[in-house]
């Protein structure tokens, strides 16, 4: 399958995944960094940015076998990635399927989120992306004011009022054009659940990164996530909300650059806890 998709830099590839809403200028704020190592892929998924839906449903397992194909049509068999959000549940899943990815880091991955998190998850971004569209109009002013930035964004950043207006008015404006969101929304909260792999059965390095104030994908359920994957190391970015790459791309792209170089710094490698 062919995907739109921003490609610059030199070095060993590597894939980039955005999250529910996103597209691949989402990665704007640690790209230059990143590109400057890498060969730097990023895509725009099925019903995101440029990339039209895809025929039939959008779910977790459709969007990865996209992924899959698309991964294939550029010869990439084992390409390391990153994913955000939504984005770094499909790593997850594609390390699990196996023989798809290299080494693997996961930020903020949804999807493990049990009772009454589920709910809250989806009515919060169901309230959320309707408040974007409808404030599409407004959407320059409220991103280049501070305070309305904030109001906006509390749920995502932990620092919206530092966050570049332009950066945050691209993302608004990519998540009030997505055709797949309200579907992939609906399936991220009550469809199928997030299946885990055996302890010895992902070699390459496969780490989640977590922020201590995400309040989208609450930092408990962290555990759940390492439990269903143990052979992956836990990152936690302790000031930081839902987007890492938001709010502290700097410990972001050493935690990437560090992970794809097959170096986790033990300062980086901590538990659950």
């Amino acid at each position: 399958m062919n995907m739109n998709h921003l490609r610059s830099g030199t070095g060993k590839p590597l894939l980039l995944i955005h999250g529910l809403g996103g597209s691949a200028r989402s990665w704007s704020t640690i790209w230059k960094p990143l590109a400057a190592r890498h060969d730097v892929i990023a895509v725009d998924l099925p019903g995101f940015g440029a990339t039209p839906p895809l025929r039939g449903e959008t779910s977790i397992r459709s969007l990865c076998d996209a992924v899959t194909s698309f991964i294939d049509t550029q010869g990439l068999r084992g390409v390391d990635a990153v994913g955000s959000s939504m984005g770094a549940r499909l790593v997850l899943e594609l390390a699990r399927r196996g023989g798809v990815l290299g080494s693997v880091v996961s930020l903020d991955p949804g999807g493990f989120w049990r009772g009454w998190e589920r709910h809250a998850f989806f009515s919060s971004i169901w309230l959320s992306i309707r408040a974007v569209r409808m404030l599409q109009p407004l959407m320059p002013a409220i991103a280049g004011n501070k305070v309305a930035r904030t109001m906006l964004l509390a749920q995502f950043s932990r620092r919206p009022w530092a966050l570049d207006p332009a950066v945050v008015l691209d993302e608004m404006r990519s998540y009030a054009l997505a055709l797949s969101f309200d579907e992939l929304l609906h399936r991220l909260a009550y469809g199928e659940e997030q299946e885990g792999a055996p302890r010895g059965s992902i070699d390459a390095p496969l780490v989640i990164g977590w922020g201590r104030q995400d309040k989208v994908c609450l930092p408990r359920q962290a555990k759940r996530a390492l439990s269903l994957f143990p052979d992956a190391q836990m990152h936690w970015f302790e000031r930081c909300g839902h987007f890492p790459h938001w709010d502290a791309p700097h410990e972001t792209t050493q935690l990437i650059l560090n992970t794809f170089s097959r170096r986790v710094p033990s300062s980086t490698a901590v538990t659950s806890g």
